[in-house]
């Protein structure tokens, strides 16, 4: 008999959220573990004594993790969706009937908070990593990449020209990086561009967002140009658990953001009693301001040279005397070390250079000398750690150093742009933007901390030697020493029955 349905909506009914959410859902599980309640006590300073109540802070972090997680970047898509999942109430503590906070105040509340608010929580998630056994702390892999900014490309309009050439001068001071136009620095001055920009240098003096000012042009081969940040994330190795994120303007080099990034890192880690050895980068990350802080904090690095970084030798006929700290050149005269200079991009060069006599007389003077009439060279005061860091990247260890990070933070960042909302930012301002990354890193981070480590990196560890190695030796060897009274035996007992047999008269048990 064939059945029917009929629908009548009932005026009464006894419902409750956690008969219906799966015990083994996400969100159901997340609830368990997150305790925010923190929160209350380092957001009070934000408000007043009188006035209507504000949005619970708890309930805005979670709406705000409920966006990344669900990889939505928009504030009413999240109170669209919340509304509609059962599972999404019951994490943030909403019934059915209730009604939910204005996506509005989700934006007010995010420009409201500051930037400690959003890292206190992210510090809080990495605790519960570190405390799950989910970090090792030793060796950390970094990258960056292009987030987009809020801001179209037709909103570009150019900077106005101020009548004062001091303000002018300020002005592009506080919104450009390079050197100034007038300026023409040498090969080995010249500000290094972003790894992969090919936009020009000199476009972000020229024009600018108004809708977001922080915004910078950059561009990737094969990509658009468009307005940008730049997203830098370290990652530890061992379960892929992110250390740190932080947003730069997108015109900025990678190295010299570097040691602010390890700066952050280890303070996290140093918290939790862990500390920095290793660090793995790609050559964007190459340069003297970052070479310099891994050196002085006692940090191996393994980052690749740019071209014409990796020895002395570069430089073709001339030859370095490292006990005198000086070049000989072709025809036997030095060029000896002069003095310091700073470069427009903050490196310090070490100038050598021989005397106008050295060169006067010489055959190679035209093809040689410079119009003042003597050699110059300049070298990096990081030159050895350059000539170091080549020397390490050629070694087996530096080799394996570079496909664990392809094989780490790179994954990490894909992951973080295409399923955890980072693909643009919904933000105008640098320190927004910083806060949606910190955000998407809470979220990539819990879902680590919810699903645990997946099977496939778990069957790996388990074929890896660990901390079990000498127990595996010692049981292999008593195994061999079992075999080897067993042969022996043997061995005595048919050498009495088969004195003729040569093989087993020959056989000779090596001791273990």
């Amino acid at each position: 008999m064939q059945g029917k349905k009929d629908y009548q909506e009932k005026l009464f009914i006894r419902f409750q959220l956690s008969d219906y959410v799966p015990a083994d859902n996400f969100y159901r599980r997340l609830k368990s573990i997150l305790d925010l309640n923190f929160v209350y006590d380092t957001t009070s300073k934000y408000y007043g004594t009188e006035g209507q109540k504000s949005i619970d802070p708890v309930v805005f972090f979670k709406l705000m993790l409920v966006g990344y997680l669900e990889n939505l970047n928009s504030d009413r898509r999240i109170i669209a969706t919340s509304r509609m999942r059962m599972d999404i109430l019951y994490f943030i503590g909403y019934d059915l009937d209730e009604e939910l906070p204005w996506h509005s105040t989700l934006s007010r509340t995010r420009q409201l908070y500051g930037e400690e608010e959003f890292t206190a929580v992210f510090k809080q998630v990495l605790k519960k990593c570190i405390d799950a056994g989910l970090v090792a702390g030793k060796r950390q892999a970094i990258d960056s990449a292009f987030v987009k900014a809020n801001a179209a490309m037709s909103s570009l309009v150019e900077r106005e020209i101020m009548n004062d050439a001091a303000t002018y001068g300020k002005q592009l001071d506080d919104h450009n990086d390079e050197a100034p136009a007038g300026d023409i620095p040498d090969e080995n001055t010249k500000p290094k561009p972003r790894k992969n920009a090919k936009v020009d240098k000199k476009a972000n003096s020229k024009r600018y967002s108004p809708s977001d000012p922080d915004a910078r042009l950059s561009v990737k081969p094969g990509k658009t140009t468009r307005l940008n940040y730049s997203a830098h994330v370290s990652v530890d190795t061992q379960n892929h658990v992110i250390t740190h994120i932080q947003a730069f303007h997108a015109d900025k080099g990678d190295a010299p953001c570097l040691p602010e990034i390890l700066t952050h890192v280890a303070g996290n880690l140093k918290d939790n009693g862990m500390e920095i050895e290793d660090v793995l980068a790609d050559t964007g990350y190459s340069g003297e301001a970052a070479l310099l802080f891994l050196a002085g904090n006692h940090i191996k690095g393994f980052i690749p040279n740019r071209p014409g970084c990796q020895s002395r030798e570069s430089r073709q006929g001339f030859s370095y005397d490292g006990e005198q700290d000086r070049y000989v050149c072709p025809e036997g005269k030095y060029l000896t070390f002069h003095n310091f200079k700073k470069a427009e991009n903050d490196n310090t060069h070490k100038i050598y250079r021989t005397s106008v006599k050295d060169c006067r007389d010489c055959p190679l003077k035209s093809t040689c000398a410079n119009l003042q009439g003597f050699k110059v060279f300049k070298d990096s005061v990081a030159k050895d750690l350059y000539i170091e860091m080549h020397e390490r990247m050629q070694t087996r260890q530096g080799s394996k150093a570079r496909k664990v990070r392809q094989s780490t933070v790179e994954p990490v960042l894909g992951t973080l742009i295409n399923f955890t909302g980072m693909k643009q930012v919904n933000t105008k301002g640098l320190e927004l933007a910083n806060k949606c990354m910190i955000m998407a890193a809470i979220a990539y981070n819990l879902k680590k901390l919810v699903n645990g480590i997946p099977a496939k990196i778990r069957r790996r560890k388990r074929k890896l030697p660990g901390n079990h190695s000498d127990a595996v030796i010692n049981t292999l060897s008593a195994c061999l020493l079992k075999i080897a009274n067993i042969l022996t035996a043997f061995s005595i007992d048919y050498k009495s029955k088969w004195p003729n047999n040569h093989l087993l008269c020959n056989l000779i048990i090596q001791p273990f």
